[in-house]
């Protein structure tokens, strides 16, 4: 993969009072380290959102092609932390994009966020660098409900390769769920965006490498939701190139949920997608 550049800022605010999806799925705040992301899946609904979504234009224009960290969050969430909130970390970027390994910036979110504990924190990713900072995951899971929200979006490597090519393989991000959970930690399987799949399959995978609910959220279709965020064009494109247009048609996505429901009970699990199937992530255990 190529070296992408890494910029900086410094922020106002870094905890963000939510709205929309995320407060309905239970959550308070979002907590985003960078501005636009080095993973630039090609379906990212976040540069759809462009000013909604804290963007600029050269953001949304350049999705993927670099990112700006906030230099100064650490120093900010360390103020702004209360133990009341319950935390999603990050709606706008995966918070151990590939520029995260140079940068090093969640370790020092970690240790603020062990000193003024949230009632819950979400950490979503699809990043295997997440073992990384393990030791430091670990020690704060005993100062607050630490929740790990692992996405895997396909049981198929070749899907994930066309989709989101930088980012790490379906077997590898398994493995990772496996070593979380081996350190005691509390891990949820995330099928967020679901990507072209064989449902079936892809329900016995998750439900061996997970014990919790499992949660979904299917490509979003414009058409369906006018405003806010959707799936990018390049998505589009790419399931019009392979004569899979289903997988963005609200009918053949409805059918699809209804699968992987019924597969997910017989294998003795939940399954819910959307705002309900986010809030397995905040409710109480």
């Amino acid at each position: 993969m190529p070296v992408l550049p890494i910029l900086e800022t410094r922020a106002r605010r870094i905890l963000s009072p939510v709205s929309g999806f995320l407060a309905e799925a239970g959550f308070t705040h979002s907590l985003t380290p960078a501005r636009n992301c080095t993973y630039g899946c090609t379906y990212c609904y976040v540069p759809t959102m462009r000013v909604q979504g804290g963007l600029r234009p050269e953001d949304w224009r350049h999705w993927g092609e670099y990112t700006v960290y906030k230099t100064n969050a650490p120093e900010l969430l360390y103020r702004e932390l209360k133990p009341e909130q319950i935390i999603y970390c990050s709606p706008l970027t995966d918070p151990y994009q590939p520029a995260e390994r140079s940068e090093e910036m969640m370790p020092r979110l970690l240790e603020k966020l062990y000193l003024r504990p949230p009632r819950i924190f979400v950490l979503q990713t699809r990043s295997v660098h997440i073992l990384r900072d393990l030791k430091l995951l670990v020690t704060l899971s005993e100062n607050t409900d630490l929740r790990i929200s692992f996405s895997v979006t396909t049981d198929d490597d070749r899907i994930r390769k066309i989709f989101e090519p930088r980012c790490d393989s379906i077997e590898d991000r398994l493995q990772a769920i496996g070593v979380l959970r081996a350190a005691g930690l509390n891990v949820y399987a995330t099928l967020a965006p679901v990507l072209p799949c064989e449902p079936k399959r892809l329900a016995r995978m998750l439900v061996e490498a997970t014990d919790n609910p499992v949660i979904g959220d299917p490509l979003h279709i414009r058409r369906l939701k006018p405003r806010g965020a959707t799936t990018r064009e390049a998505a589009l494109k790419i399931l019009d190139h392979y004569e899979q247009p289903q997988w963005a048609e609200a009918v053949f996505q409805q059918r699809l949920l209804e699968v992987l429901e019924d597969e997910f009970r017989a294998l003795g699990r939940k399954f819910a997608a959307g705002p309900r199937g986010f809030a397995c992530l905040t409710q109480s255990n």
